[in-house]
């Protein structure tokens, strides 16, 4: 089997804009403990609507951070995307 690579210019020491979605609602008072995250809720009628987080985070490890506090709220996690430079 053969693994194709992409190359990115990605670090893990470094500042990165990320995308997070989540299926629920996240309050805006958790901004801070998600690292100052942009928090966005979009609610699609009768269902429970998504929550989008989205801005800089400084490196992987953060990232990780960000990730566990999501699932510590009991929140699928449905999308972690690098956003394009």
């Amino acid at each position: 089997m053969t693994h194709s690579r992409r190359k990115t210019n990605v670090s893990f020491d470094a500042p990165a804009e990320y995308r997070i979605v989540v299926k629920g609602r996240i309050d805006d008072l958790w901004a801070e403990s998600l690292g100052g995250l942009h928090i966005r809720f979009q609610s699609h009628g009768g269902e429970d609507g998504v929550t989008t987080l989205s801005g800089q985070i400084k490196d992987q490890t953060e990232l990780i951070g960000v990730l566990y506090s999501v699932y510590e709220l009991h929140l699928p996690i449905l999308l972690v995307e690098l956003a394009p430079k």
